[in-house]
């Protein structure tokens, strides 16, 4: 009984597994990717606070909480999590409706009480098993997403990099201000965060043995600390608050908590469909099992422990994974040592950073943007198929032109409409024989097809349901009218369903034809959808004879009724 027990606990708390079973030769790779992990870990944990509206600090104390809860219930053996930036316009965008007066404490309580939801909402789907919510974005709506965000999060930079601040509410009045700004741009903010623009965009060019934004973010501060950038009116990041929060609760009021938990679903959907893509990318390279249940538990034990320690929501990041990785994790430790070197820098050397120019935060946001964005997915859907090109561009505009979070939902309607319109208006095709190829194929792609007389072999390449059972009969009555056959066999390889709906039009539909001298037969169909049609009552409409496991099989019998043709 107790060894049952273990196992259950270690099945849902992996990181007790992974103590027990830790080898020590693990120890020295671990710490040494833990330190490295750390020197990113701390200039974009503040550069994603800001991003999201909130004090820096809280993005070094974000860090710390989401690691600990990972490498708690996370399955992954190599898997950051931290502020990322498709996450934290999102929790910027939650929150600053709900800010009456501005005040920083209201936004850290709103920013922890979404992370929470959002915590709640992912172990909810992991508990129930729910994983396949991720999927609801299609690649191109993800893509268009994605791309809409670095264009907002880029726009929105801007101002910072150049040395002067907005307070637009939206897209078009942030370029409009940007725009209208340039003459209030500080030259010397302005070469630093160039200057670290270009050490982010061509060091990683050049060699991976160093990381960009190491060098990028030591040498803006202590070129700010050498020559006094602060006096010259360069904004820097400040003396940070020094100790870790003590665990707390976030509230503000009751009418907060619908707004959020909307943010949060959203949230969640983003972060998934990418937590989910980068565990099975990872997880492939070092054959190990991805586990999308379990995965949504160890993010939602990490945004709950990011929530209650007066951080913010966060996500996997697929480059500080690969940055573990490359140097050379072996197991959830290398978070915790950089957890831990994180916290040793707020309780000991909280004055590091006071010198580390705001700019060289917004570079390392703008750098973040520039890699969410895909424009060769654009240029690759423009040669195969224009249709998703059209709707990757759709959400990209609807996320510039509504807002991230008002992005999401349109980019999920996409998505579902695109679902629903190949289901609702799928491709049917009349097939023939081509010489020097095997099987059947469409007419119209080969118009030289050879078709039996009489005979009429239709493709449906859907599941046959309510919505689109309406165009099936539509489409089989014009090739009735048109063609007037004997003999219409549909070729059912690609129909996995048929409902209620599509039975009873099925029966209405073989008794019109039988009236009209007409013929259906049915090729191919899986045997769970034959007895389906047994169950629905069909085989007193249509003949039992008349399913035949090939179109082949099919002509065949037909042929053999008729022999006065030969």
């Amino acid at each position: 009984m107790s060894e049952t027990r273990s196992a259950r606990v270690e099945r849902w708390v992996p990181g007790v597994r992974v103590a027990r079973t830790y080898e020590r030769r693990w120890l020295r790779a671990d710490f040494v990717a833990g330190v490295v992990l750390a020197a990113i870990l701390v200039p974009q944990g503040m550069a994603y606070a800001e991003l999201a509206g909130l004090p820096a600090v809280t993005g070094l104390y974000t860090t710390i909480a989401c690691l600990v809860g990972y490498a708690l219930f996370g399955p992954s053996r190599v898997l950051v999590l931290g502020p990322d930036s498709s996450i934290s316009p999102l929790i910027l965008a939650a929150i600053v409706p709900l800010l009456a007066g501005g005040d920083a404490g209201t936004a850290i309580a709103l920013a922890g009480m979404l992370a929470v939801f959002v915590g709640l909402v992912e172990i909810g789907l992991g508990l129930g098993k729910l994983g396949f919510v991720a999927d609801l974005l299609s690649k191109e709506v993800q893509v268009g997403y994605m791309n809409g965000l670095g264009i907002t999060i880029i726009v929105g930079q801007l101002p910072k990099l150049l040395g002067f601040s907005t307070d637009a509410d939206n897209f078009l009045d942030e370029l409009k201000q940007l725009v209208q700004g340039l003459d209030r741009t500080d030259t010397t903010t302005l070469l630093v965060g160039a200057a670290v623009l270009a050490v982010l965009l061509v060091l990683p060019r050049l060699t991976s043995r160093m990381p960009a934004i190491l060098v990028a973010v030591v040498g803006a501060t202590v070129a700010s600390a050498a020559l006094g950038l602060a006096a010259e009116g360069v904004a820097t990041v400040g003396e940070l608050p020094q100790g870790v929060p003590t665990p707390t609760i976030p509230w503000t009021d009751a009418g907060d908590v619908i707004p959020l938990l909307l943010a949060a679903a959203g949230i969640t959907l983003v972060s998934l469909t990418d937590t989910i893509a980068t565990a099975t990318s990872f997880a492939a390279r070092r054959g190990d099992e991805v586990e999308p249940d379990q995965e949504m538990v160890g993010m939602g034990a990490a945004n709950v422990a990011a929530g209650l320690f007066q951080g913010f929501a966060v996500s996997t990041s697929g480059s500080r994974t690969a940055v573990a990785e490359q140097s050379g994790a072996k197991s959830q430790a290398t978070g915790l040592v950089g957890a831990g070197l994180v916290a040793v820098l707020l309780l000991f050397l909280s004055s590091l950073l006071a010198d580390l120019p705001q700019t060289a935060l917004a570079a390392v946001v703008i750098v973040a943007a520039l890699s969410l964005m895909d424009l060769e997915a654009l240029r690759r859907y423009r040669r195969v198929r224009k249709s998703a090109l059209a709707i990757s561009l759709v959400a990209t505009t609807g996320v510039i032109l509504f807002g991230v979070l008002e992005g999401i939902i349109v980019a999920v309607a996409l998505a579902i409409f695109l679902f629903f319109r190949r289901n609702w208006w799928p491709h049917g095709a009349v097939l023939g024989t081509v010489d020097g190829l095997d099987g059947w194929h469409s007419v119209r792609v080969h118009p030289d097809a050879r078709q039996t007389p009489g005979v009429v072999v239709y493709r449906w390449e859907a599941p046959l349901f309510f919505a689109n059972a309406g165009m099936f009969r539509q489409q089989i009555r014009h090739l009735a009218r048109e063609r007037r056959p004997d003999w219409i066999v549909l070729q059912c390889e690609a129909i996995t369903d048929v409902d209620v709906t599509a039975a009873e039009m099925l029966e209405q539909l073989d008794n019109e034809l039988n009236a009209a001298g007409v013929h259906m037969a049915f090729a191919e169909m899986r045997a769970r959808l034959q007895n389906l049609t047994l169950r629905y009552g069909l085989f007193e409409t249509l003949d039992r004879d008349h399913f035949y496991p090939t179109i082949d099989t099919a002509i065949a019998a037909i042929q053999a009724d008729r022999p006065d043709e030969e």
